[in-house]
């Protein structure tokens, strides 16, 4: 988890996602082009993956923010990237925009008469108005930026919004409405915080300072708003401030929080109402005063409660959760499918202050804005069973549907150049039935790699019932011949807009065909969401042919994060290490440490999601920690994710030089998934690992399949391998001389390849001929042999292919090794690499005051010393 930082301070360096593959002794080019680009790439803030899932408004299967009417009479609320309409006591939703975009975030004008809202479209979020009784859309922003959180002042003179339009960071805005007739130029808005650079050790936030989530007084004179200033860990607690230029902020109370606080002013001007996990793990109402003070819960549970909005007489409060139903968990304990709510979709609360008393905003009947039909769909396998799947459903200009009660999801990332969104899905059981524009739509739908992809259009009347059954074809059948596929690195909670269970997990996981999932429980900041769950046996959702395992990430923000599979006793804590302004601040706690506890329960450990850019030893710029060749120096670790939330060439040349120091290191693939985020790079299974481990499923036979190397990994193609007869994972002993041993490679993919190659020893000794459509390829090969080393078959492709959600398509087998004369694998020049790397670490340890004592800093550069001699000795 925390993707893309975890290589020290700064070890990542170079152009993300480089072309030129370097490899020892030689240079391989690749020919990668970065085609997928970040949504909201005009937001310059790290870890995208979190402030634009807590942060940045999501399509949601259900609500995801509402407002009031000023009589308190309806709600006007988000739900599935449209704005809807509905009376308290009414189970009727009238929709009140539509079309090719997205629109979150509404707040009712005090006259009743307009809305202002934020709606995603042409690459950027913007401000609209939505007068009510016409149904026009006026634009009021344009600046092609992402403007958030909206906000009418009491009086309706001004909005107050956030916006990244000022050096890609948040700030608070102040917008008058005025002149937004048509043909009206547009207000310049005026920012009224000021840009601060912190300075601040932050891991996951800009050492710039935000500002988000603003809310008026009742008098429209002042705001509270939402800043880090002054503080390392999460996005800050509570500032007060006159809603002008310059004015001075007090601050109210600091809290962690992570993006979900969305505090509103109580309209007496008493109270706040926000969302908070203060001392727990799922975020609940939270009341303090508007002077700060000490705040106390409203709601209890252990789900979300967010985006909390006080009524206009402040005698109730809306509210958006992901409870379950509690009908439908009923029935889902009687055997019903884990789909939509019964795992917590999102809903509509209202509850008084006070009393308590809460209910839900039920949709039972939905009037549309414009024509509209059903679109039924089916997936069987060849002999007609129903079959989980991956489905995509879009209009021409990529805007995604789903059905009501499922879970809607979207990449991360897209191809400008191929559509106008971000990809957009759903997983089914096999059969869902959607509300679609009438007219054209696209499915796309996806079983893993193990089958083939269908694409279809449809053409749904006005009114009309379409039905399309869809028959997906096996490209192969890797179990019947004892290859499991895993994930070894899958979040199931992790603050995204879902509350995931172990049933839905298991859902989605069936969905993408994926026989095995390591659930690694980690923190989020401050908490863990999923250490309830925490178990040393299999969850008991598994199956004969499904294993859910619960384990655990090691987090620390300097030495690298580490997968612990298979611990048998207990959790480990503290969690994590190397957190500034904690009791958890000293570096002492290394990975090495850390590896010693896990193996001590008998567990597996792995480095997980390891390089976007090429990491660079001679670089001394920065600061380098990353511990990964003192840990494979000191045999620490068992498991390497050569596939995970990284650029997968390069972090397998990192892999090749490691095997060419005579390491031998398996091959594993995680995702690194969120799969209870609304936005997420990938589902569960995006990237996983095939291990041969026999005819039955056993997870103690798959980790110890994985252990020994037995594996391949992949986001689409298959592969085979044997050289001289011998399968992945194998030595071949040889004698002293010339040898040349016949390689057997197959490739069966369900997207095209370019690339397909056998690497020894970090170089390609041969390439193999791609034909026709490039997803199948068979060959026998002569491989010279007159040295020690190690041989893999990879593939990859030089763009992204949908619906692989990923950089490319990839796979690499884990190596056959090869032993002449008895003589290890040695490469002087590798060893002289991390050398380097061990001296980058050894001068940022001794430059470090983060110690408890001399003697941690003392220990950790024995550490170091020891690693520096394996590698020396070459």
């Amino acid at each position: 988890m925390d993707r893309r930082c975890v290589i020290g301070v700064a070890l990542l360096v170079g152009a993300q996602h480089a072309a030129p593959l370097l490899i020892t002794g030689g240079l391989l080019t690749g020919g990668l082009q970065a085609q997928r680009a970040p949504v909201f790439k005009q937001v310059d803030l790290p870890h995208a993956y979190y402030w634009r899932e807590m942060y940045v408004p999501q399509a949601t299967s259900g609500p995801s923010s509402a407002t009031w009417s000023p009589d308190g009479t309806e709600l006007i609320y988000s739900m599935q990237g449209t704005l809807w309409r509905q009376h308290l006591g009414s189970d009727t939703a009238v929709q009140l925009t539509s079309g090719p975009v997205y629109d979150y975030q509404p707040d009712w004008s005090p006259d009743g008469r307009t809305v202002v809202f934020a709606r995603y479209a042409h690459d950027a979020i913007e401000l609209q108005l939505l007068d009510l009784a016409s149904g026009r859309v006026t634009p009021l922003t344009a600046n092609r930026a992402v403007n958030l959180d909206p906000r009418w002042s009491p009086d309706g003179s001004r909005i107050a919004f956030v916006s990244s339009i000022y050096n890609g960071r948040w700030h608070i805005f102040v917008l008058s409405p005025a002149g937004r007739d048509v043909g009206a130029q547009h207000a310049a808005p005026l920012r009224i915080t000021e840009d601060n650079e912190s300075k601040l050790p932050r891991y996951y936030y800009s050492k710039w300072d935000h500002y988000i989530s603003p809310t008026w007084s009742p008098d429209g004179k002042e705001i509270i708003l939402v800043s880090n200033r002054g503080h390392i860990h999460g996005t800050g607690g509570f500032w007060r401030m006159e809603a002008r230029p310059g004015a001075p902020l007090r601050e109210l109370r600091y809290e962690e929080t992570t993006w979900k606080a969305r505090p509103d002013w109580s309209p007496d001007g008493t109270r706040v109402i926000y969302s908070s996990y203060l001392g727990r793990q799922w975020n609940q109402l939270w009341l303090m005063t508007s002077q700060g003070g000490d705040p106390f819960p409203l709601t209890y549970g252990d789900f979300d409660a967010t985006a909390p909005r006080w009524s206009r007489d402040g005698k109730q409060i809306a509210y958006v959760s992901n409870e379950p139903d509690r009908a439908l968990k009923r029935r889902l304990g009687e055997g019903a499918s884990p789909e939509g709510q019964s795992a917590a979709g999102t809903s509509l609360w209202v509850i008084d202050v006070p009393g308590g008393k809460k209910q839900r905003v039920e949709m039972r009947e939905r009037r549309y804005r414009e024509p509209v039909g059903t679109l039924r769909i089916a997936v069987v396998d060849r002999v007609g069973h129903p079959l989980g799947a991956r489905i995509s459903v879009t209009t021409a200009e990529g805007r995604g549907y789903a059905p009501d009660d499922a879970w809607r999801h979207a990449d991360e990332a897209f191809d400008r150049s191929e559509r106008q969104f971000e990809y957009s899905y759903f997983h089914s059981s096999g059969s869902s039935e959607l509300t679609v524009p009438a007219g054209q739509v696209h499915v796309e739908v996806w079983h893993g790699p193990e089958y083939r992809v269908y694409r279809a259009d449809a053409s749904v009347p006005p009114g009309g019932l379409v039905t399309r059954r869809i028959v997906l074809q096996r490209v192969d059948n890797l179990a019947a011949r004892g290859w499991w596929s895993g994930d070894v690195h899958v979040h199931m909670n992790y603050g995204g807009a879902y509350r995931n269970t172990p049933p839905h997990l298991a859902f989605q996981a069936r969905a993408e065909d994926l026989h095995v999932v390591e659930n690694l429980i980690v923190n989020k900041e401050q908490r863990i969401p999923d250490i309830a769950y925490f178990r040393t046996d299999a969850d008991p959702v598994s199956t004969p042919t499904f294993v859910l395992r619960h384990a655990q990430e090691f987090h620390t923000s300097v030495w690298g994060h580490m997968g612990l599979l298979g611990l048998t006793s207990h959790y480990l804590l503290p969690e994590y290490a190397g957190y500034p302004n904690t009791a958890a601040a000293s570096l002492a706690l290394t990975n090495a440490t850390v590896a010693d506890l896990a193996h001590s329960q008998g567990a597996l450990v792995g480095y997980v999601h390891p390089f976007d850019t090429r990491p660079d030893p001679a670089d001394t710029s920065a600061s380098l920690f990353y511990e990964l060749p003192v840990d494979v120096a000191l045999g620490k670790v068992d498991y390497y994710e050569v596939m995970g939330y990284s650029d997968h060439l390069i972090t397998s040349e990192i892999w090749y030089r490691l095997l060419n120091c005579g390491f031998r290191l398996a091959a594993a693939a995680g995702t690194d998934a969120f799969p209870n985020f609304a936005s997420l790079r990938g589902p569960p299974g995006l990237v996983r690992v095939f291990v041969n481990s026999g005819a039955t499923l056993r997870h103690d036979a798959w980790l110890a399949g994985l252990k020994a190397g037995r594996t391949f990994v992949t986001n689409a193609p298959l592969l085979e391998f044997s050289l001289a007869g011998h399968p992945i994972g194998d030595q071949i002993r040889l004698p002293v001389g010339s040898h040349r041993l016949t390689a057997r490679v197959r490739l069966r993919s369900n997207v095209a390849i370019d690339h397909l190659e056998i690497v020894g020893n970090g170089k390609v000794v041969a390439t193999i001929p791609l034909r026709g459509d490039r997803m199948t390829a068979g060959d026998s090969v002569s491989i010279p042999i007159s040295t020690s080393g190690w041989y893999v078959l990879r593939a990859y492709s030089d763009r992204s292919e949908m619906p692989v959600l990923d950089l490319y398509p990839f796979a690499s087998t884990s190596p056959i090794y090869v032993q002449v004369d008895g003589q290890p694998v040695r490469s002087a020049e590798d060893a002289a690499f991390f050398v380097r790397w061990i001296d980058r670490i050894e001068a940022a340890t001794r430059a470090s005051t983060a110690w408890n004592t001399p003697a941690e800093q003392a220990q950790v550069l024995q550490l170091l010393a020891r690693a520096r001699a394996v590698f020396t000795r070459y």
